[in-house]
């Protein structure tokens, strides 16, 4: 069996650390798919802007490493171990990933790419399928998952005035809120679950082409700088 990537995401995300661990838990991060010879035809996309989400069938490309029969899910704390088919973990026999995210645009000139929202996709992830999203088909109101029946609890994020302004400043073509979107990525608190906040340990990560740096404190997250790479 050969599957070769169709098209790469370029996304805000640029590593792994700090990109949420589910979609849709940052509704304001954005991303582009761009659709790779053959398929960067107008003609493969024709009928899919009816659609508000899509399935983006992906592979892990950064850093899954080996995969392994059993995993500790972050939802546990990171000190339970669950098989790994019975969780979403990136350390999979073939590094498959699967996401549903919401089509914003598609674009056909000067290239052939869709604009998408609600990601947890990191840069340069190589995309091998893409499908509509069809809710009666697709939605199951009755679904359950017991050790993750719903979204984590929030961490309260403070982001000093001055640093505010210059995420509010931020323009690229994808219509990012930056300001918007650093609240909601801190706000999943992106530490390893195991891990305990440290008093003046700094933390950050890659971020719309910025450095974002943040440490906790009693009250949760502050953010300390954010600086143009």
């Amino acid at each position: 069996m050969i599957v070769e990537p169709i098209a790469r995401v370029h996304s805000c995300f640029g590593e792994k650390f700090g990109v949420p661990r589910q979609p849709r838990l940052a509704s304001a991060s954005r991303a582009s798919i761009e659709l790779l010879p053959p398929v960067n035809v107008a003609e493969a996309v024709a009928g899919l802007e009816a659609n508000s989400h899509i399935w983006v069938v992906f592979q892990f490309h950064c850093g899954a490493g080996r995969w392994s029969p059993k995993v500790r899910p972050p939802r546990l704390g990171g000190n339970r171990k669950l098989g790994v088919l019975a969780t979403r973990s990136p350390f999979r026999p073939n590094h498959i990933g699967l996401s549903v995210v919401r089509l914003m645009e598609v674009r056909t000139v000067p290239k052939v790419e869709l604009i998408i929202a609600g990601v947890d996709l990191v840069d340069g992830t190589p995309v091998v399928d893409i499908k509509p999203y069809i809710p009666y088909a697709d939605a199951v109101v009755e679904a359950r998952s017991t050790f993750a029946d719903s979204a984590p609890a929030l961490t309260p994020v403070t982001i000093p005035e001055h640093i505010l302004a210059q995420a509010r400043a931020y323009r690229d073509d994808w219509g990012t809120d930056l300001s918007r979107l650093i609240a909601q990525v801190l706000a999943q608190d992106p530490r390893p679950a195991y891990q305990q906040s440290e008093p003046g340990r700094l933390y950050g990560m890659k971020l719309c082409n910025f450095n974002l740096c943040w440490h906790y404190t009693e009250q949760g997250i502050e953010v300390v700088s954010l600086t143009e790479l």
